[in-house]
């Protein structure tokens, strides 16, 4: 597939956002140099997964340890592109368009157990990567959320962060693995 190089522009996000749905690239200037094969590496903007966004209130119900990472249980669960999940989300139960019951989805999504590590930085991490295999039809979302099984939202990521639905096709499958750092650290 051909992509479009603009190099070092200035927009703001939602142009920018735009244009990588116009599969074009934004890339700074230094990289016009560059063989184009490699600034296609460098820079493609497709198929990498969003960092891990707190609520609000997951952020507070973490620091007030009303969230406490290693004993609570955890869910993740993939929404559509239609969901109101966002910042102000606060519980499981308020969000919208969670991804049907069907093609190898179960409502709810799947349990995660935290873990916590370090201790000058301290870092949380998924301990098994959540792994959804389509069958009888395709899985198609747009957002990761974690959240307590007593219903409150911790965070939520874009599947791709371009953004774009993510789709797995029948007997494929799709795995939600977090980035080497972890969801989040404590420094």
């Amino acid at each position: 597939m051909n992509r479009t190089v603009i190099f070092n522009p200035i927009f703001t996000q939602e142009t920018k956002r735009r244009l990588a749905q116009r599969d074009i690239s934004i890339v700074p200037n230094w990289a016009k140099h560059l063989p184009p094969a490699l600034v296609k590496l460098l820079f493609s903007q497709s198929g990498a997964a969003g960092a891990w966004t707190f609520t609000n209130e997951g952020r507070t119900k973490l620091l007030d340890a009303t969230f406490n990472v290693e004993t609570d249980t955890f869910k993740m669960a993939l929404f559509l592109s239609t969901s109101n999940i966002s910042a102000t989300s606060t519980t499981y139960a308020g969000l919208t368009n969670e991804h049907a019951n069907a093609n190898g989805y179960t409502t709810g999504g799947i349990t995660v157990a935290l873990s916590l590590t370090g201790t000058t930085t301290v870092k949380a991490d998924i301990d098994t990567d959540p792994v959804w295999t389509a069958n009888g039809g395709s899985i198609v979302a747009r957002f990761a959320v974690i959240y307590e099984v007593g219903g409150n939202v911790l965070c939520y990521c874009l599947l791709d962060s371009t953004p774009a639905d993510v789709t797995v096709t029948d007997g494929n499958t799709l795995t939600v693995a977090a980035h080497a750092s972890g969801v989040f650290d404590l420094a």
